[in-house]
């Protein structure tokens, strides 16, 4: 897959595309069946496929005093959507300059202009220019205009519920990380640098791989039994272990992080890529009388991680 941070002076082999829109955090179910649209569209125009989405999302610039929701941030939508087989992913700069561009202007400018888009893929609800100036009927308009088909893609779910990234997030933060890869179609993930701790875990025996939460949604404050994939040599190497996910009241502190303990590994991680899968919700956060309680409780935390992640 091509990545692109623009779409201007793009090369001949990814002008003329089918094209999925879209911001994707999460790239769950539904968003795949607009993705898989598109490259089935690809395939019947004998054109290459790619998504055409934002980084930062929309929301970041428009609602700055929200608190942190992302789903899937640059590095993993892309590897997610890469995954999916797309030929091109077009990550667009969400800036001010862009958020003014006109419904008209962005299928003329970016669209046409750039992209050459032959066929233009989105789901029933996508909105996009300056003030949501543009909607699904607008863009098959401006398709009859410039000579590019547009396929709607209807809702997706499943049970009565449709597929969408708010409903993901209701869930994590509910601590059912299973009802949210149900609908993600993946586990949901935070992936960062291992950082310097306070150091505690390690003198009693659960020494922790800590990784800041940034942009991250902050899913259920409480321990998980997780999978964690650490970069060697440009593979992930997989390991079961528990996490605490919150702010660890009882040794007083204040800042939102993930830590992480790996069962049966011995090496030093700080300054490692880790990702780290939330599988099983095992406990909420809570705040322990003393260090020994709390000592006794991440043992039997521990224990309960490997039963749910046993094979």
């Amino acid at each position: 897959m091509k990545l692109f941070r623009h779409h201007t002076d793009l090369p001949d082999d990814v002008r003329g595309c089918a094209v999925a829109l879209g911001n994707f955090d999460g790239v769950h179910r539904g968003h795949r069946t607009v993705i898989a649209e598109a490259q089935a569209q690809a395939v019947r125009l004998g054109a290459p496929s790619a998504v055409l989405t934002f980084e930062p999302h929309p929301r970041t610039l428009f609602r700055p005093q929200d608190p942190a929701f992302r789903l899937t941030p640059f590095r993993i939508r892309a590897r997610l959507i890469e995954a999916l087989g797309v030929d091109a992913l077009f990550m667009l700069h969400f800036d001010e300059a862009l958020s003014r561009m006109t419904a008209e202007d962005f299928v003329a400018e970016v669209l046409v202009r750039g992209l050459g888009a032959r066929h233009v893929v989105a789901g029933y609800d996508f909105v996009f220019g300056y003030k949501r100036g543009g909607d699904m009927a607008f863009l098959r308009q401006e398709g009859e205009r410039h000579g590019f088909g547009v396929t709607e893609v209807a809702p997706v779910g499943q049970d009565a519920e449709i597929f969408s990234s708010t409903r993901v997030r209701t869930l994590l933060q509910a601590g059912d990380p299973q009802g949210a890869a149900s609908i993600l179609g993946h586990p949901f993930e935070i992936e960062g640098r291992v950082e310097h701790g306070d150091q505690r875990g390690r003198t009693i025996g659960f020494p922790t791989a800590n990784i800041e939460l940034g942009e991250y949604l902050r899913p259920a404050f409480g321990v998980y039994a997780v999978r964690a994939g650490i970069d060697q040599g440009g593979d992930t190497v997989w390991h079961p272990g528990v996490a605490n996910l919150g702010k660890r009241p009882t040794v007083g502190g204040t800042v939102e992080r993930l830590e992480v303990h790996l069962f049966d590994v011995d090496e030093d991680l700080y300054g490692k890529h880790v990702r780290v899968q939330l599988l099983h919700f095992i406990r909420p956060e809570m705040r322990f009388e003393s260090f020994d309680a709390l000592k006794a409780q991440i043992q039997l935390d521990a224990r309960t991680a490997r039963d749910l992640l046993k094979p």
